[in-house]
């Protein structure tokens, strides 16, 4: 069975993916959840770094669309002054948004990568579709029962993750230890 819920990379927020980082793995299409990944739940609107972040990335004739699992008003929002395309009620970690969106983008799944927060959503979307998953942690979690179990499925994921790349002081939201310390990174 593939692992479709180890990430391919991990940044500690969503701006340390540079276009020249893109560039180098050949990507021309960045698939971008929205909540928690780019802008917490309670921001309804995009801040100059987005726009900045965006028009970056464009500049290197790079497309982004959003792909979220939120609400159509939330996402179109959102989306107001970004002027991107826009997929609400995607269907995470289904594929069927993924696919539709490249091609419109006119990007093949070699030149496409899924930025999110979530493993289980965004990360499993991204593999499952045959794509390069950028996972960063989340900008501001929700600590309900569903959430805080749904991070504890995460870990042995991020734990795989830190064996593999090294460790990262992001890394601590998910309570992973250092292996160089040997303590947990709290």
């Amino acid at each position: 069975m593939k692992d479709h819920l180890t990430p391919d990379y991990m940044f500690p927020t969503y701006l340390d993916v540079t276009p020249d980082f893109l560039r180098g793995l050949g990507i021309k299409a960045v698939l971008s959840d929205i909540d928690n990944t780019l802008a917490p739940y309670e921001q309804p609107d995009p801040d100059e770094a987005h726009k900045k972040w965006i028009e970056e990335l464009k500049a290197a004739g790079i497309s982004v669309a959003l792909v979220s699992n939120n609400h159509a008003e939330r996402v179109e929002r959102f989306n107001k002054d970004l002027h991107l395309d826009a997929y609400p009620d995607s269907g995470k970690p289904g594929k069927k948004t993924l696919l539709l969106a490249m091609e419109k983008m006119g990007a093949s799944k070699a030149e496409t990568v899924m930025l999110g927060d979530q493993l289980l959503t965004d990360c499993y979307a991204g593999k499952h579709t045959g794509l390069i998953s950028i996972i960063v942690p989340p900008i501001k979690d929700k600590t309900n029962l569903f959430f805080r179990f749904k991070r504890l499925c995460e870990r042995p994921f991020i734990r795989k993750y830190a064996r593999l790349h090294g460790y990262q002081p992001f890394m601590k939201f998910w309570k992973i230890k250092d292996p160089m310390k040997g303590t947990s990174q709290s």
